[in-house]
């Protein structure tokens, strides 16, 4: 009888646990956006990197500051080296060797060590490289931040056009599906033609072949908006934005006489600041031929005995201190520091022609995706209006096909047509917020 009332009670709690797992979510694409900024894995892993950076700027700084070293050593001289002296020393024959044992069999001590860099000039250089290494990894953020937003925009967008895309296919098929019952009753009262049954049966099946495939699409475009987001594939999301609102929204004529500032661009932000890392690792190259000046100071104490009494009070403990310092300074490398620094003015060269070379594409780029965005614009102009002539002609099509004024081939191809003008109007408004999220990817705007 407890076995029997445990099992409902554990399948209870296990079906309370998956339903507090489970979230719920419901984003417009600025909410979806703002959702992705924080939670997208991509985005995570890049403010990692900037959290490495800050430490490895200090790991640099730090290497200019006192090194302070602990130490605490033990030997036990178990068999100590034997040495020869001259035996005259000790009063024995001249010419023969005394066998002398130097050392105690316990040694120990401790002490500490620190030392103090006071000029190096490769030091100063990589403090300036640490402070251009994290700009580096910002930068490559605020890149992370921009692709992460055309990425969340074009996969809402494909939602939307699926979602949307289902919807008038199912109520195409719902048309469809009256049509042809009414065309069967009037085939089978032997007032028309097999042909036109047969015409609209496969009108329907490739109208539901293509809802099928939409549905399909749908839960896949659905499942790669949450890896986007960050969040897990099996929670709720439902989008609160239309696509017919989210494209008139992003039908903004100001954005195409917008100036392009390519120093605004985050890709030409990046490549330039490659060009100061290549600048500084010259300035080391040329730095290495200084001078470098470093201090150190140690204080310890040793002490020493035949037996292990180094924890007694009357163990003697001997002190030692010196302070030196130490002055390196090159001179002759075989002309291998020359070899480097060329190298280094040869890698700066190549940094300023990528430079250059970026700045050209990305303006040729800002002409594409503005020439793009303004193509979507027009062309969602025109599809509307293609839209709505397309409906109309199906509309008259359909009223000489139920009196017989019509043939059922002229009927279809009127559907055919209508059914491709609804799908290109769904897709030229997904191009609009798409090109637009491009073009505002190029500009640099935020």
């Amino acid at each position: 009888m407890k076995k029997l009332f445990l099992i409902p009670l554990f399948v209870y709690s296990i079906t309370i646990h998956s339903q507090i797992i489970k979230q719920n979510y419901n984003f417009s694409l600025e909410q979806a956006i703002s959702y992705a900024l924080t939670n997208n894995r991509n985005e995570i892993n890049a403010g990692r990197d900037i959290e490495m950076a800050k430490k490895k700027k200090w790991e640099t700084t730090a290497m200019g500051l006192p090194q302070i070293i602990g130490a605490v050593n033990y030997q036990d001289n178990f068999k100590l080296q034997t040495s020869l002296l001259p035996a005259e020393i000790f009063g024995g024959p001249k010419g023969e060797f005394a066998e002398v044992t130097f050392g105690t069999k316990h040694n120990g001590g401790g002490g500490l060590s620190m030392s103090q860099l006071i000029f190096d000039g490769s030091y100063l250089v990589a403090l300036q490289a640490s402070k251009t290494y994290l700009k580096f990894y910002e930068n490559y953020k605020v890149k992370t931040d921009t692709d992460v937003k055309e990425l969340i925009v074009n996969a809402y967008g494909n939602v939307l056009l699926a979602d949307e895309s289902a919807q008038i296919l199912q109520k195409n098929k719902a048309i469809l599906e009256k049509t042809l019952f009414d065309t069967d009753q009037i085939y089978k009262n032997g007032l028309i033609e097999e042909e036109n049954v047969e015409q609209l049966k496969i009108t329907l099946s490739s109208v539901i072949s293509n809802l099928n495939y939409v549905t399909r699409l749908k839960d896949i475009s659905l499942k790669m908006l949450k890896v986007n987001l960050g969040i897990d594939i099996d929670s709720d999301l439902a989008l609160t934005d239309k696509l017919d609102v989210l494209t008139q929204m992003n039908i903004d004529l100001a954005l195409k006489s917008t100036e392009f500032n390519v120093s605004s661009n985050i890709n030409y932000i990046i490549s330039k600041t490659f060009v100061d890392q290549r600048s500084l690792e010259l300035k080391l190259q040329k730095s290495k031929a200084l001078p470098t000046l470093a201090a150190g100071l140690n204080y310890g104490y040793n002490s020493f005995g035949n037996t292990f009494n180094f924890f007694n009070s009357s163990q003697r403990y001997f002190n030692y201190s010196n302070l030196g310092m130490s002055l390196n300074v090159p001179i002759f490398s075989s002309f291998a520091r020359s070899a480097r620094t060329q190298q280094a003015k040869i890698a700066l060269e190549k940094a300023k022609t990528d430079l250059t070379e970026t700045e050209q594409k990305l303006k040729l780029a800002y002409q594409n995706a503005k020439s793009d965005y303004e193509f979507s614009v027009e062309q969602f102009n025109s599809s509307k209006e293609n839209l709505k002539l397309a409906e109309r002609i199906e509309k008259k099509q359909e009223i000489k096909f139920k009196e017989g004024l019509s043939s059922s081939f002229d009927f279809t191809q009127a559907q055919r047509q209508l059914y491709t003008s609804q799908q290109s109007y769904l897709q030229i408004m997904v191009d609009v917020i798409n090109k637009k999220a491009a073009l505002e990817k190029v500009i640099g705007t935020k």
